[in-house]
């Protein structure tokens, strides 16, 4: 069997292996975070996590927790794995779940984009999502300094660090901007990771959070819970972080982007750009319950006639 044959072989072997642990590790950890929500002091757990979706309805933002812990799990027993790689995919998902989760938690909606944010921080405020972004870009870099470069670069070893940062770091922005609508986000991360798990560098690390979002996909889709910023920053993350395994010209590609996207979203609404393109909107509504009739205004009564 010729080299390269063997690799893809093995490649996909260690992708399907971490997908199953994945799932596994991501229905378990749901099950049981569901069945006894944690809380914190005077706050119960369904207090804590419970929200309302687009159509008014109460979902769980539990599904985020779940993701991180499942992605974790099957990441640390996934074999095969260089020993720097997994310690960075555990930083960048954990850390990116645990920032984004204090920005769902403590975060209160009055300031939104890289624009708002800024604007906050040149008044004196320091939001939630302000903290979240920086947090996110100091992950990002510290993650792709643990993993290294898969290749020698022309780059330098600072400049490929930085580089690999910043795909970590927009990657895990732009997947929050996609979880507006029940499984879009998880939909996005499944497109763009497949791919990327099919190579035998990138399948070390975006197996098992695949998994682990495909695991949950039913409960997203089903409007029962969401990723919320805990899952899907974590999720774009180890995105990103497997994309940083790809040789220099395509992550450069890569990068250019998700800058575009991530700028894109401060002037354009994907949900309308989405509902506006056929085939992407019939990807998105896949699964889905169909979209909430507008109400039809009664009409006026009839003015009285006289007797």
């Amino acid at each position: 069997m010729r080299p390269g044959r063997a690799r893809q072989r093995r490649g996909a072997s260690r992708a399907l292996a971490g997908a199953v642990l994945g799932a596994a590790a991501a229905r378990a950890a749901y099950t049981a975070l569901t069945r006894r929500p944690p809380g914190v002091a005077g706050r119960a757990g369904t207090e804590l996590w419970d929200r309302t979706n687009h159509r008014g309805e109460p979902v769980t933002l539990l599904e985020g927790p779940a993701f991180v812990a499942g992605a974790a799990a099957a990441g640390l027993l996934l074999p095969g794995v260089p020993a720097r790689v997994r310690a960075a995919a555990l930083l960048a998902g954990t850390g990116s779940g645990v920032l984004g989760g204090y920005d769902d938690l403590a975060g209160s909606g009055s300031s939104r984009g890289f624009k708002g944010h800024l604007a906050a921080l040149a008044r004196g405020e320091v939001t939630t999502g302000a903290v979240k972004i920086l947090g996110i870009g100091a992950t990002g870099l510290a993650a792709a300094a643990l993993a290294g470069s898969p290749a020698r670069t022309r780059t330098g070893r600072a400049a490929d660090t930085l580089l690999n940062g910043a795909i970590v770091a927009a990657s895990a922005n732009l997947m929050n901007l996609f979880d507006l609508r029940p499984g879009r986000a998880i939909k996005v991360g499944l497109l763009a990771g497949t791919p990327l798990a099919l190579t035998a560098s990138g399948s070390a690390v975006v197996a098992a959070p695949l998994g682990a979002a495909a695991a949950l996909l039913p409960e997203d889709l089903g409007e029962r819970a969401m990723l919320g910023d805990t899952g899907a920053n974590a999720l774009g993350a180890l995105l990103g972080l497997a994309a940083t395994r790809l040789p220099l010209a395509p992550r450069l590609a890569v990068l250019a982007g998700l800058a575009g996207l991530n700028a894109a979203s401060e002037f354009v609404s994907f949900t309308k750009v989405i509902a506006a393109n056929p085939v992407l909107n019939r990807l998105d509504m896949l699964g889905r319950r169909p979209p909430q009739p507008a109400p039809v205004p009664e009409p006026a009564p009839a003015p009285a006639t006289p007797a």
